[in-house]
C-alpha cells in the first residue's frame, strides 16, 4: 500500500456547516486541506436511505419504539428524532459524557454533521447585538462591528441559498434573498393585528435556507428547488436545503485540493515551542485505535461548539498545561445556549374556505422588541418570537366506508403555535472541562458539561408569557394557553460560547479574525467561538465568520505571515 500522505497546508477538523465553509474556501484558495471527520461518511443522494420513505415503510411508522427510547433518552427528546432520521444521530449509550447539571447534548457524527439536521432558519445579527455587550456590560466586546461582517453574509448568503422578504429592518437586517414563503390566510390576519396593536413589533416571513428559486449559482452546486415536503432531516435528494453535503462539500472537493478522512477522532493539537505554533493534530482510528499524526500550516476547529471545547482542553504541553491558548483559564467557560422553553397555544376562528399548500419549511417570526436598542427591563436582553398556524388534522368521526373516508379528509378548526427563541447570557459558572476519571473508546476525557438557567432566563420566559398571550388576545384569539417545557439546556441545540472571541488576550481566546490569541495558526470558527449568543439562529453566522476567518488566513498564509 502506498504510504499515507500526512501533511498538508491546512486541517479542518469536522465537517458540519461551518466545517463545510472552511473546506471550501480553503481549498478554492489553492491549499492542500485535510478534512477530519469523526464520523461515517455521507455522500449527497447516495446515503439518505429514508428520503423517500412511505410511513408504511418503516416498521414503527416513524416512532421511536420504547426499549430504544430507553436505551438513549436524551437524544430521545429531540424534536428530529425519529425512525427516519436516527442513523444522523449520535446514540446517548455510545458517547457518554458527564452531565454535573442536566444537559442534552445532541451531536451528529458524519460527514455533514448536523447539517443534515438543523432547522435551517437563517438570520443575519444587526449591529445592537454586536454592540450589546460592551453597551449594557455582560459578556466581553466583540472585536468585530457589524460592517465587519456584512459582506460576509452576502457572500455566504447567496451560495447558500436563502429565502426570505426585503422588510427593510434596522434590528433584522437585509440579506441577498430568494423569493420568500408565503404566510397563510390566518397568519396575514394575525400579522395585521398585531403590528396594528404593536407599531414597534414586525411580524414577518421567516428566513430560510431552501432553495425556492435556484440561480444559475445553485443550479451548478447540482442542487434544485424545493418541494415542501418538510423531510429535511432524511436528506434532501433534492439538494434543496443548504448542507455541507449537498453544497460546500462537493466545492471543495471540485477544486482537487479536499482530501476527507472519515472515522478520524481527534484527540489533541500538537504545539511546537520554538516556532509558538501548531504543527498539526494527533488523531485515533475510530475502527482500529491506531494513532496517526498530521500536520499542516493551519488548523481550522469546527468540531461544533463542545467538541470544539474538549479538543482544545485536552490539547495540553509545556507551554500550555491546561490546553491550547488557555493563558487565562477561560477556555470551556462563559457556555451560552438559546432558551427554548416557552410555548403558546390557541384557536382562531378563521375562514374554513381556506387551507394552504404543501409543507412549508419555515415559520411566522417576530424579530426581538425587548432591549434591543438600549437596556429598558428588570432583565437582560430578548426574545425572538416564532409562530404558525394551521389546521387540525382528522377530526373524531366514527364510520366505515365512503362517508368515513369523506369525512376524514376535511380539514378542522385553525390553531395557533407560538414558541419563544431566548438569548441566554453568557456567565463563567456555564462551563465545560475534562474528566479526570471518565474516559471515552478512544482514550479520551470525558466531557463534564454544567451549563444551567438562571434568574434571568426565569424572567424572560415569563415576559413571553405575559407579551404573547397579549399578543395573541389582541388578534382575537382564544382558548391561549402558555406551557413551559422545562426542557434541559441542550435541546435547542444552539450551544456557544467556551473559546470567545474579544479584543483583550486577557479576557477572550480569539481575536477578530478567529485565531487564538497566543497560536495564531489555530481558527475557531464554529459556535464556540460567540461572544455572546443574540437571540437569532446562530448558523448563518458562524457561515460568514468561517469564510472570512478563511480569507483572512490564506491570504497571511500566501504572504508567510503564518
Amino acid at each position: 500500500m502506498p504510504e499515507q500522505n500526512t501533511q498538508f497546508d491546512a486541517i479542518v477538523i469536522g465537517s458540519g456547516i461551518s466545517g463545510g465553509w472552511a473546506a471550501k474556501e480553503l481549498c478554492e484558495k489553492g491549499l492542500k486541506t485535510l478534512v477530519l471527520e469523526r464520523g461515517r461518511n455521507v455522500v449527497h443522494k447516495k446515503d439518505y436511505p429514508t428520503a423517500n420513505f412511505n410511513p408504511w415503510d418503516m416498521p414503527h411508522r416513524g416512532k421511536i419504539p420504547p426499549p430504544e427510547m430507553d436505551l438513549d433518552p436524551i437524544v430521545s427528546n429531540c424534536y428530529a428524532y425519529k425512525e427516519d432520521t436516527k442513523h444522523f444521530f449520535v446514540k446517548d449509550h455510545e458517547h457518554p459524557y458527564v452531565q454535573e447539571k442536566p444537559f442534552s447534548w445532541i451531536r451528529g457524527y458524519q460527514v455533514g454533521g448536523k447539517s443534515l439536521l438543523w432547522a435551517r432558519q437563517t438570520q443575519r445579527w444587526s449591529k445592537y447585538d454586536f454592540e450589546a455587550p460592551l453597551r449594557d456590560g455582560f459578556a466581553v466586546d466583540w472585536p468585530i462591528r457589524y460592517k465587519d461582517i456584512d459582506p460576509w453574509y452576502s457572500y455566504v448568503e447567496k451560495f447558500a441559498g436563502i429565502s426570505g422578504n426585503k422588510d427593510g429592518l434596522e434590528v433584522l437586517p437585509d440579506g441577498e434573498f430568494l423569493p420568500a414563503w408565503e404566510m397563510n390566510c390566518v397568519e396575514k390576519i394575525l400579522q395585521e393585528k398585531i403590528m396594528q396593536a404593536y407599531p414597534d413589533r414586525h411580524v414577518i416571513q421567516g428566513r430560510c435556507a431552501h432553495l425556492t428559486e435556484p440561480t444559475s449559482e445553485h443550479l451548478a452546486q447540482g442542487r434544485g428547488q424545493c418541494m415542501a415536503r418538510k423531510l429535511c432531516e432524511r436528506g434532501c435528494p433534492f439538494g434543496a436545503y443548504f448542507s455541507s453535503n449537498s453544497s460546500t462539500i462537493p466545492a471543495a472537493e471540485k477544486t482537487g485540493n479536499l482530501h476527507l478522512i472519515t472515522h478520524a477522532v481527534v484527540e489533541s493539537i500538537m504545539y511546537d515551542e520554538s516556532s509558538q505554533k501548531a504543527t498539526g493534530v494527533s488523531v485515533v482510528d475510530a475502527l482500529t485505535h491506531e494513532v496517526t499524526i498530521y500536520s499542516a500550516k493551519i488548523i481550522f476547529v469546527n468540531a461544533a461548539c463542545l467538541n470544539t471545547n474538549l479538543i482544545l482542553l485536552n490539547s495540553k504541553s509545556n507551554r500550555f498545561p491546561n490546553g491550547l491558548g488557555n493563558d487565562n483559564g477561560l477556555l470551556g467557560k462563559y457556555i451560552a445556549f438559546h432558551n427554548y422553553r416557552g410555548n403558546i397555544t390557541a384557536a382562531f376562528k378563521g375562514p374554513l374556505d381556506h387551507y394552504y399548500y404543501g409543507r412549508r419549511p419555515t415559520q411566522v417570526m417576530m424579530p426581538s422588541f425587548k432591549n434591543v436598542m438600549k437596556q429598558e427591563t428588570d432583565f437582560m436582553r430578548g426574545y425572538m418570537v416564532h409562530f404558525s398556524a394551521s389546521r387540525a388534522g382528522r377530526p373524531n368521526v366514527d364510520g366505515v366506508g365512503a362517508a368515513f373516508k369523506e369525512a376524514i379528509t376535511e380539514p378542522g378548526d385553525w390553531s395557533i403555535y407560538m414558541m419563544m427563541q431566548g438569548e441566554t447570557i453568557p456567565k463563567e459558572t456555564n462551563q465545560v472541562s475534562l474528566s479526570e476519571y471518565e474516559r471515552d473508546n478512544w482514550g479520551i476525557p470525558q466531557l463534564v458539561v454544567s451549563v444551567d438557567y438562571d434568574e434571568n432566563d426565569e424572567k424572560l420566559l415569563q415576559d413571553f408569557f405575559k407579551e404573547g398571550k397579549a399578543m395573541l388576545e389582541k388578534a382575537g384569539c382564544t382558548k391561549i394557553n402558555t406551557w413551559d417545557s422545562k426542557q434541559p439546556p441542550g435541546l435547542d441545540i444552539h450551544e456557544m460560547g467556551g473559546v470567545r472571541m474579544g479584543k483583550d488576550p486577557n479576557t477572550s481566546l480569539l481575536n477578530q479574525f478567529n485565531q487564538l490569541h497566543h497560536c495564531k495558526n489555530v481558527f475557531v470558527t464554529d459556535g464556540a467561538c460567540m461572544t455572546s449568543t443574540g437571540s437569532q439562529n446562530p448558523s448563518l453566522t458562524f457561515m460568514a465568520l468561517t469564510a472570512r476567518a478563511a480569507d483572512y488566513a490564506a491570504a497571511q498564509l500566501k504572504e508567510g505571515l503564518l
